[in-house]
């Protein structure tokens, strides 16, 4: 194949290829991206709602836990007076009542006076006398009626926290104190748990923590805010910010405060972790898209190259086409240029070779005196011989032209055959030729004419003899036919044609005969005929072995009642 129609063929195919990806592939990206986004914009805004709710939830319950159980201290500080609650055993019992009433919540009870000093105590530790004077609690409750201090450890060292209740009477100013179980407080929070990273914490004003880590969480994490991210559905007090760990992974901040804005509550996760449903369902249509996008890819390679193959094909039947086109106009302007130049030419030859014979004639009669009579006699034959060869050609530029019987009729092939072999017998009995005959005598009769096909027969056999001239040889005539065609056969056994010169062999008058022994014309005659009754003829010739010429021609069309009618017949 040409390099620039090679070129022009992929240049098609990627641009094919290019056009179905392009078309296929838009309006998929397109659609998959939309989708994509708003499914990510909705699950986000889920996420962020359920862990809002979560922590708003979770603030009141711990707000609730906290002011119920300072309400209920204040309350014992308003149901007795200071002498009852340091009479000996009334704060124990007290305390006994509380735990039986609430549980184990409430861890002791105590008694501050106005110093700072601990005058009655009830619970597991051995804390009378002891002195909260200079007690963070204990200072940043002396101006408040009631107070909740931060979680710390204390005389116990134990994490708690405490709540007082200052009361006065006539005589004194006396505090009343409760620490409330750690534990207990801290389960509030811990239990908010969601997916690996979830977990909650409480953390005071000074960012000191009050509640306890997860125990599967890294105690050092730090957080660094990068950014708030704003929720106007978020409840009222709730905060979302994204920030980044110390160990690499950006977390999400859901923050709320507790106590008045004394604590807050945190709940954090990492976002990996909180968005890992999204993420894999993101994944999983990323593969479909992908895999999508691969066969759209195949599809288009598969598709641009049966189309392209297609093309292929029909361009060299075009190409075809236009070739044999070319060559019947080539033929055609040939044989309107031949059957003038014959017409111009065939009737001077004649004159000349009448001329010749009429001076030959005179020459007889009256010219044997003269010394240089058998001179001219030769050169008057020479000149009769030129003149019946220059009409020989003239004859053959005629045939070429059409100019001979082109009537249609049934032609018997192989009683043709034998017809043409009876004709050129003596010639072949002259050079040593010997015919071999191979007639199917059931071939159908073709549609033809009779003087074209005895002109195209004579000419391959003249061709064949001549060939084989110098050695004799066998020239091999067969008839068959196949479902469509009536095949004719002729082979020689002569030197054989070069391959260089097989293209060429039909072109008009292309010989390799010697000067004065052919005139290049036969086979394309031979050539314009065959394929003028819709037929073809084929060349194979091997250097040393001999050539073959092969002759197609159409079948006329036998019906199906005729097949029918032949089919009945032949089962009876």
């Amino acid at each position: 194949m040409h390099p620039e129609k090679k070129s022009s063929y992929e240049g098609l195919s990627r641009n094919i290829v290019l056009t179905v990806i392009t078309v296929s592939m838009a309006p998929l990206i397109l659609v998959g991206g939309l989708i994509f986004h708003q499914f990510r914009s909705i699950y986000r805004v889920k996420v962020y709602s359920h862990l809002c709710e979560v922590v708003d939830k979770h603030k009141d319950t711990v707000n609730t836990f906290l002011l119920e159980k300072l309400n209920e201290v204040q309350y014992l500080s308003r149901a007795y007076s200071y002498a009852e609650l340091t009479a000996p055993g009334v704060l124990s019992e007290t305390l006994r009542g509380m735990q039986q009433q609430y549980g184990r919540i409430f861890v002791d009870l105590g008694i501050v006076d106005e110093q700072g000093r601990q005058v009655s105590y009830a619970g597991p530790f051995n804390l009378l006398d002891a002195d909260y004077a200079e007690a963070d609690w204990y200072v940043n409750s002396r101006d408040r009626a009631s107070s909740i201090s931060d979680v710390f450890l204390g005389l116990r060292q134990s994490p708690h926290f405490i709540i007082s209740i200052n009361s006065e009477d006539a005589d004194r100013k006396w505090t009343l104190r409760a620490t409330i179980d750690f534990l207990a407080f801290t389960h509030l929070v811990e239990n908010i748990r969601i997916g690996e990273t979830g977990y909650a914490y409480i953390l005071n004003s000074e960012g000191v923590f009050q509640t306890r880590h997860a125990d599967n969480r890294e105690q050092r994490l730090t957080l660094t805010p990068v950014k708030n991210i704003p929720y106007p559905e978020a409840p009222q007090g709730v905060t979302i910010s994204e920030s980044e760990g110390s160990d690499g992974e950006t977390y999400l901040t859901i923050s709320s405060d507790l106590k008045n804005g004394e604590w807050q509550l945190v709940y954090q996760q990492s976002v990996a972790d909180a968005f890992s449903d999204m993420s894999r369902t993101e994944n999983i249509t990323l593969l479909v898209f992908l895999l999508g996008g691969l066969c759209i890819v195949v599809m288009a390679v598969v598709v641009s190259r049966k189309l392209v193959h297609r093309c292929k094909f029909i361009d060299a039947e075009s190409e075809l086409l236009n070739r044999q086109m070319v060559e019947t106009g080539k033929l055609a302007a040939i044989g309107e240029l031949a059957a003038g130049i014959a017409h111009e030419i065939n009737n001077p030859v004649a004159i000349m070779i009448e001329e010749a014979g009429w001076v030959s004639d005179l020459l007889e009669d009256e010219g044997g005196e003269l010394p240089s009579c058998s001179e001219i006699d030769r050169a008057l034959a020479q000149v009769a011989t030129q003149g019946r060869r220059c009409k020989d050609i003239t004859h053959k530029l005629l045939s070429f032209a059409r100019q001979t019987d082109s009537r249609v009729g049934e032609v018997d092939l192989p009683l043709l055959i034998r017809e043409v072999v009876e004709i050129s017998m003596q010639q072949a009995r002259c050079v040593r030729v010997e015919f071999s005959l191979d007639l199917d005598e059931s071939v159908p009769s073709v549609h033809a004419s009779v003087t074209e096909l005895q002109q195209v027969l004579l000419n391959l056999i003249n061709n064949a003899i001549q060939a084989m001239e110098s050695d004799g040889g066998t020239l091999a005539i067969a008839c068959f036919a196949d479902s469509s065609h009536a095949i004719m056969e002729v082979a020689d056994t002569g030197p054989g044609i070069p391959a260089a010169n097989l293209s060429r062999i039909f072109d008009p008058f292309f010989t390799t005969k010697p000067v004065g022994k052919g005139s290049g014309l036969g086979l394309s005659i031979c050539f314009g005929i065959i394929h003028q009754m819709g037929g073809e003829i084929d060349v194979e010739s091997t250097v040393g072995v001999g050539t073959r010429f092969t002759i197609r021609l159409p079948l006329p069309h036998v019906s199906h009642e005729q097949k029918t009618v032949a089919k009945e017949i032949h089962h009876v």
